[in-house]
This record gives structure tokens, sequence and C-alpha cells, in this order.
């Protein structure tokens, strides 16, 4: 298939393998968008959108990760053996070093 033909076909199946998402926002939100297309920090609206989107979903997964850590921490916590490895590891990796 010739690349001409190739760029023809990729709006048709980029549609069909994203899902449309429609909200409403206000008119200040969609000025503040359009400025940050305008600057080059992002490509489109919708870049905007998926790039928020994929922050939101990032940063509640890290929440969730970091909930489970410190779950782990309470109900199995380190013994006194372990906390004073960890501090001299912790010396020894400093060493002479001033800060």
């Amino acid at each position: 298939m010739h690349p001409a033909d190739i760029a023809k076909h990729i709006p048709k199946h980029y549609a069909l393998r994203m899902t449309q998402l429609v909200t409403r926002v206000s008119d200040e939100l969609v000025a503040q968008v359009d400025e940050l297309v305008s600057a080059g920090v992002v490509a489109s609206r919708s870049a905007a959108v998926r790039q928020a989107l994929e922050s939101l979903v990032d940063d509640a997964r890290r929440r969730a990760i970091g909930h489970a850590i410190v779950d782990g921490y309470h109900r199995v916590p380190q013994t006194a053996e372990e906390q004073e490895w960890a501090a001299a590891s912790t010396r020894d990796m400093l060493g002479e070093d001033a800060w």
C-alpha cells in the first residue's frame, strides 16, 4: 500500500480504537487549555485531556502502591535488628563525607 493511502486510513483506525469522552468544562478552563496549546505545551485540547487523565490515573495508582507499602510495614514492622542494619549501612555508605 502506498504511504499516502496508509495516511488516509489512519484516522479511521485511530477512531475505532479510542473511546470518546464527552464532558463540559468552564469557558475559563477552555481558555487556559487553549493557551497551553498556543504555547506548544500540548498539541491539542484532546491531548491536554488525555495527558490530564493519564496523570490522574497514574497518581491514584501510585497512592495505592504507597498505601499498600505502609500497610505492609504496619502488618510486619521492621525488627530492631533490621533497623540497626539499615542505620549501619547508611553510615557505611556516607563514610566520612561532610554534609
